[in-house]
Order: C-alpha cells, then sequence, then structure tokens
C-alpha cells in the first residue's frame, strides 16, 4: 500500500505537470494554426472580386495562342522549305 501512494505522489508531482505543459504547447500552436487558416480565409475571400475578369482574360489568350501556333506552323514549314 506504501508504494501505491507513492506512486500516486510521483504522478502528481511529475507526471501530470508535464502532461500539462505538454498540452498546453499543443493547443498554443493549434491555435497558431487556426489564426493562419482564418487569415488565409479572409484573403481569399479579398480574392475572389480580382477574378471578376478571368473569362475573357481566358479566352483572349485562346485566342493568341491560336494566332501563334497557327503562326509558328507557318514559320516552320517555310524553314522546311528553305532547309530541304
Amino acid at each position: 500500500m506504501r508504494w501505491w501512494r507513492i506512486g500516486n505522489v510521483v504522478l502528481i508531482i511529475l507526471v501530470l505537470p508535464l502532461v500539462i505543459y505538454l498540452l498546453n504547447r499543443v493547443l498554443a500552436a493549434l491555435e497558431r494554426i487556426r489564426h493562419a487558416s482564418d487569415q488565409i480565409v479572409a484573403s481569399g475571400a479579398e480574392l475572389v472580386s480580382d477574378l471578376d475578369g478571368l473569362p475573357e482574360a481566358l479566352a483572349t489568350t485562346d485566342e493568341t495562342i491560336k494566332d501563334v501556333s497557327a503562326g509558328a506552323a507557318r514559320y516552320g514549314d517555310s524553314v522546311a522549305k528553305l532547309l530541304s
């Protein structure tokens, strides 16, 4: 019975404060992560308004790519004729 009491005292004096300390560190890190994720969500909501003209810009980009690829094909054909 005496060893049982000594074990309980060791548990209360040594182990319990260590567990509380480690739990406090984990919870503090969790709070920092939560704060950072809240900032990311807020910044993402602000960026949505910047994407209003995106479909038109992508359509223009697609047209430009088609024009450039057609020109590159013509250039490649001309170079092939010169080299043969």
